[in-house]
């Protein structure tokens, strides 16, 4: 049988989410390979979202976390995961659900991203009032263009949180997305002129302050160009499942396919031309399309999406059948974990059990 074949396939009920528990333990092992040490590494769960696969990095011994989210960060709670960056700007209720977490799971310490005044003024009051300090890290911008202050910006505002009681900055978070180049040298370069702007930043905020902040850096495009830095903790996180997309855009690296999403031939409408149980409720939809890709039927091109079916073209119609299961890779793994309540567990191509994608949803208990 062929890796990500399942025994009894017929058995298997559709749109499914398959995690391949020995294929993500052969990822974190890479990942710890290039990392040099488990202690570089924050890996980003916003990806897989699952307890189990929280602990199986904490039995890998990495004891850093990145999340986006409250849940994901009350996730990392419950498995008693050590440190935790939720890597978000947290406003309105947030601050307070994030003091609850903080509070309730004493044996994690929580930390959070800022990069305005406004927001850092906001968690100080917060954490102040409760008689507790939180650390913060300045987020910068250095190329995303999302969120995050300019470095060039940065030392102003980490002057201006120094006056606030309740918060401490320990820390500038650089995370370079935008970086996907195909040639790793392309990456390098590129990624050595946005990070010379975070360095320049540590320096004068060291030079005024004497402080020496922490440094979070980069994704899965981006990893392999920061794993040379000192003092840098690398935090990746697509590489536990990786994906379609990843796999050609990054081809330098190692990692392999640990999340796939079964789906079953439901209509065969014409003579090259069949329909699947796999609409926009079980794949991310925001990329074009193919969204997915099939192992075992490679030449099938998706040709049309709705929210519960998916329409594809093949030389032959014929030579598929009503209930045939058919296993793909999403361009796009971490929006397709989100959409799964549980994940269908495969060791030796038999469903064994199954994992709650229990930060798929906004709120845990906090």
């Amino acid at each position: 049988m062929k890796w990500y074949e399942v025994k009894n396939p017929e058995a298997l009920d559709t749109p499914a989410l398959l995690v391949y528990p020995d294929r993500v333990r052969e990822n974190i092992k890479q990942a710890k390979l290039m990392a040099g040490n488990s202690a570089n590494l924050r890996p980003h769960v916003k990806t897989n979202k699952m307890k189990e696969v929280c602990q199986m990095l904490l039995d890998e011994g990495i004891r850093k976390f990145k999340c986006a989210t409250i849940a994901e960060a009350e996730m990392l709670g419950i498995v008693e995961a050590p440190d935790v960056l939720i890597a978000h700007q947290l406003t309105g209720p947030k601050a307070a659900r994030l003091l609850a977490l903080v509070e309730h799971y004493p044996n994690t310490h929580f930390a959070t991203l800022v990069d305005n005044l406004h927001t850092a003024t906001i968690l100080a009051k917060t954490f102040a009032v409760a008689g507790k300090s939180l650390d913060l890290y300045i987020d910068l911008n250095v190329g995303m263009n999302r969120s995050g202050i300019i470095p060039e910006k940065g030392l102003d505002l980490f002057q201006a949180c120094a006056s606030l009681t309740g918060i401490q900055i320990v820390g500038l978070h650089i995370y370079d997305g935008h970086l996907r180049d195909t040639d790793l040298t392309i990456r390098k370069e590129r990624s050595n002129e946005a990070f010379e702007r975070a360095i320049a930043l540590h320096t004068a905020i060291q030079e005024s302050s004497g402080q020496n902040l922490k440094m979070v850096a980069g994704g899965s495009p981006s990893f392999p160009t920061h794993t040379h830095r000192k003092n840098v903790e690398f935090s990746p996180g697509t590489f536990v499942f990786w994906d379609w997309g990843y796999k050609h855009i990054v081809p330098d690296e190692p990692f392999e396919y640990a999340a796939l999403v079964a789906t079953s031939i439901i209509s065969i409408m014409e003579d090259n031309r069949l329909c699947l149980d796999l609409g926009h409720k079980a794949i991310a939809a925001e990329n074009p399309l193919p969204r997915v890709h099939f192992l075992n039927a490679p030449e099938a091109v998706p040709v049309s999406q709705s929210e519960e079916h998916m329409v594809v073209q093949v030389a032959d119609s014929s030579k598929y059948a009503v209930g045939d299961l058919w296993y793909g890779v999403p361009v796009h793994i971490c929006p397709t974990v989100a959409l799964f309540a549980e994940a269908q567990v495969i060791q030796h191509h038999e469903n064994t059990q199954q994992w709650q994608v229990i930060a798929r949803n906004r709120k845990i208990n906090f």
